[in-house]
């Protein structure tokens, strides 16, 4: 497989999802560049815009098992991860898997319940696998989070801390569909929901190829300086108490090989660095608390940065 047949298939992917999630080709395709690139979503916006029908849709198109857990005040890590159960017939603790054994899990409203409970997402994220009783047990392949939290109904709900953020490569809104696109929805579910009637176009396996392709898309080096340029940038803006992490380095570089391929290129170009950024960065840097009372963002900041730092030109390809 190469990157002409990860663009083709790719698009595939993205014209099944737009089947339920209309009017919203930008985000589908980001979404999908996550899961190639091998990363976790997080959609932060207000409810019924579609976050879950999202989920679902890209499960169904990639074929892949889908789990969704409905996070609350009372979850319990055990209800996320498994744990092991006596049998007294045999006399013997069976495992028993929770529902973050899928290859695709919605972890939906994360931030409504506890840190305690959030926390036992960490080990799965970064090291796809959990630790029950200290046994390890591996989680499918390939393995996508997609997280959502309701940004205005703050009532009841938990930040997520600093090291749980970090291990979602992208953030991103939905936002409202225009008149055209929610008129369409209201013809499409009039008798039924369109994601019921998607049909998967790929399956695991084919996944994975495509993942390996994309991690072996060129990144020359100027562009790879390029984003370094950006990664400290965040690092020495006056406005940010903390910045990137190496991780947001590796996120930024991996999720613009994915979208390189899906491009049907062999290589990354600064448009790609320079495009993502703000879905990457922006949720892992911190504003100085005397800035954020004056109205300053995080977006803002990450668009300062992108502005202040010279774009390189030349060839980027082999």
């Amino acid at each position: 497989m190469d990157p002409t047949q990860v663009a083709n298939k790719a698009q595939e992917v993205v014209h099944a999802v737009e089947t339920a999630v209309v009017g919203k080709t930008d985000t589908v395709n980001l979404c999908v560049a996550v899961l190639l690139a091998g990363g976790h979503l997080l959609i932060e916006d207000i409810p019924g815009v579609g976050k879950t029908t999202l989920a679902k849709a890209i499960s169904k198109a990639l074929g892949l098992q889908f789990k969704r857990i409905q996070f609350t005040p009372d979850l319990l890590p055990s209800d996320i991860t498994g744990s092991s159960i006596f049998n007294q017939k045999t006399g013997e603790f069976e495992l028993r898997k929770g529902p973050v054994f899928a290859s695709v899990v919605l972890a939906d409203e994360i931030n409504r319940t506890t840190p305690k409970t959030q926390s036992a997402l960490l080990e799965c994220m970064e090291e796809h696998q959990v630790t029950i009783d200290g046994e390890p047990c591996e989680l499918p392949t390939p393995f996508l989070v997609i997280a959502t939290q309701n940004n205005i109904e703050m009532s009841g709900t938990y930040p997520l801390p600093e090291a749980q953020l970090d291990r979602f490569m992208a953030r991103l809104t939905l936002g409202y569909p225009n008149r055209a696109a929610e008129a369409q929805i209201l013809d499409g579910q009039q008798h039924s929901h369109p994601v019921d009637r998607i049909e998967s176009v790929t399956d695991a396996n084919e996944v994975e190829q495509m993942q390996h392709v994309v991690r072996d898309v060129y990144v020359e080096e100027s562009v790879r300086n390029y984003l370094l340029d950006i990664i400290s940038g965040t690092r020495l803006h006056p406005s940010l108490l903390l910045g990137s992490s190496p991780r947001g380095a590796l996120s930024l570089m991996h999720l613009s090989q994915a979208t390189a391929a899906m491009d049907g290129r062999e290589y990354v170009k600064p448009d790609d660095i320079k495009r993502l950024a703000p879905s990457v960065l922006s949720h892992r840097v911190i504003i100085r608390p005397e800035q954020r009372v004056r109205g300053v963002t995080a977006s803002a900041c990450i668009q300062e940065i992108l502005n202040s730092v010279n774009v390189p030109a030349g060839q980027f390809s082999r």
